[in-house]
């Protein structure tokens, strides 16, 4: 297993003065799975103690390990409408990623970087209606 945490790809200095695109890219499949390949799926989820919507992190871990991205952002949608946006803003490295066991190491799992990962994908790929779970039936 891997240890290192996968850095996130930031866009070219040359790209960012000619423009006002996200420095940060965001992973790619290929890395968003290896990010998750880290998670040592804890018994006791503490990560999951520090996010303040309750978040099945390690659920939604394995889905993207799996790779069942679609899936992965509706199951942070139980509880998060935003993931997208909470990937990218939420102070994760204070909360979730700060209760990771391997934060004693100082390479805690980049918890919200696969948060942004997920949330993209369902924006770029939504699910059709039949894949998501509904509780109402419809």
């Amino acid at each position: 297993m891997k240890l290192e945490p996968i850095a996130m790809p930031e866009a070219d200095a040359t790209d960012r003065l000619a423009g006002f695109g996200e420095v940060n890219q965001g992973y790619t499949e290929e890395l968003a799975r290896a990010e998750a390949e880290r998670c040592l799926e804890c018994k006791n989820a503490p990560c999951r103690a520090g996010c303040p919507v309750d978040v099945d992190i390690p659920a939604f871990i394995k889905l993207i390990r799996e790779g069942k991205y679609s899936q992965a952002g509706l199951k942070i949608k139980e509880t998060n409408a935003f993931p997208a946006i909470c990937g990218r803003v939420c102070p994760q490295e204070q909360q979730c990623q700060a209760e990771c066991v391997l934060a004693k190491q100082d390479k805690p799992i980049n918890i919200g970087y696969l948060e942004r990962f997920a949330g993209d994908y369902l924006i770029a790929s939504p699910p059709e209606q039949a894949e998501r779970p509904d509780s109402s039936g419809y």
